[in-house]
């Protein structure tokens, strides 16, 4: 697999000026296979996720839930998205072999599928941080969040990060790095270069998603931890929350499997940018297709981590906010002790709020007292 690099002459096209087609290599029957298999799994699974989240969509009935589908919508529209114009050109290529110097020879189509790449790969993550936000008010200022939030708001929410992602995904246009033909020539994406504003673009691209990733993380440890603290405290204290745990694990699992799919390929962009060093195309390809992976695996997340499904997988647990403490009284124990000392101040502000809406009686109710003789 060698490229030709011909001299840079004015008449040679700025995505062509590194590795230029056409490339001494052919597709296996592997890689077709594996591309087309990859992508019908990913686009069948998006679709049947999406079906799954406008069900639960319809069913629910916390204002909490339908703005967490909303979200969740968007993740699972994204990843659709992406698959659908980043495999259709790969397969493409793989099935006829083209010319990309011929077919594309101003490079719109290969500027094109770079955005994509760009785009569909910073919304999942920047999806998973606004989540997360949202979950930790949700959470941790309910009356906040209940004065503010409606379905409009979540909707603009998701159009905000798409614009956001967008915007970026667009600065190689305006001179700010540059998308180029990659090995094997399957595919287009920014250059990754310590040089000049390359560099500044790899940079932008890799900490925006390191940057989603520790927010995620950081605060879906604050609001696990709250919930443990409620979950877990004296039963008149206790609030039923099991809308709230499920939408936790699904928020976690996301954010545990962005981790996995797209640290290897963040970490490795800036390396090479920060160390100064040349790409190792194996190691790009490798980190290109775990971050795929994201895609596949975020709708299983909707599909099987729902409460009517881990019914039936475990039938014996009744998903009640006393059960799994019913079942682990040692684990109960274990982890009131560990919360017992701030547990006052977390639930002590949901009781006072609780109190002054109790104390806000309508006038329908209140009887006057009876007159005097």
């Amino acid at each position: 697999m060698n490229a030709s690099f011909p001299p840079p002459t004015n008449n040679t096209p700025l995505c062509y000026s590194i590795n230029s087609p056409p490339f001494n290599y052919t597709p296996t029957l592997a890689s077709i296979h594996y591309s087309s298999i990859f992508s019908t799994l990913g686009l069948t699974s998006n679709l049947i996720a999406f079906i799954v989240l406008v069900k639960s969509f319809r069913r629910a009935r916390s204002g909490s839930r339908s703005f967490f589908l909303i979200f969740l919508g968007g993740l699972v529209i994204t990843d659709f998205m992406g698959l659908l114009v980043t495999g259709c050109i790969v397969v493409s290529f793989y099935v006829t072999n083209f010319n990309w110097r011929q077919l594309d020879p101003n490079c719109h189509f290969c500027n094109f599928m770079g955005m994509s790449m760009v785009f569909y790969g910073l919304c999942p993550l920047l999806l998973g941080a606004t989540m997360a936000v949202e979950r930790f008010i949700g959470i941790n200022l309910p009356f906040v969040r209940s004065c503010s939030k409606t379905k409009g708001r979540s909707v603009s929410m998701v159009l905000m990060v798409w614009l956001f992602a967008g915007c970026i995904a667009l600065l190689p246009l305006m001179g700010v790095g540059s998308y180029h033909m990659q090995m094997p020539g399957s595919w287009c994406f920014f250059n990754i270069s310590y040089e000049g504003n390359d560099k500044f673009f790899s940079l932008i691209f890799s900490l925006v998603g390191l940057t989603s990733i520790a927010v995620s993380f950081l605060l879906n440890t604050v609001s696990v931890v709250t919930l443990i603290k409620v979950c877990c405290g004296p039963a008149r204290t206790q609030r039923r929350r099991d809308h709230e745990v499920e939408m936790m694990v699904q928020l976690i699992l996301i954010m545990v499997i962005a981790s996995i799919c797209w640290c290897p390929l963040l970490v490795f962009i800036a390396k090479t940018v920060l160390s100064r060093d040349r790409v190792q195309i194996r190691l790009l390809l490798l980190g290109i297709r775990f971050a795929t992976w994201n895609q596949i695996l975020d709708p299983w997340v909707y599909i099987l981590c729902r409460r009517a499904v881990l019914q039936r997988i475990y039938p014996r647990l009744n998903w009640s906010r006393g059960s799994i403490m019913t079942l682990y009284p040692s684990f109960s124990d274990t982890v009131r002790r560990f919360t017992r000392s701030s547990l006052g101040s977390t639930l002590g502000s949901d009781e006072t709020a609780e109190t002054e809406k109790t104390d806000v009686t309508s006038p329908s109710t209140l009887k006057s007292p009876p007159s005097s003789p």
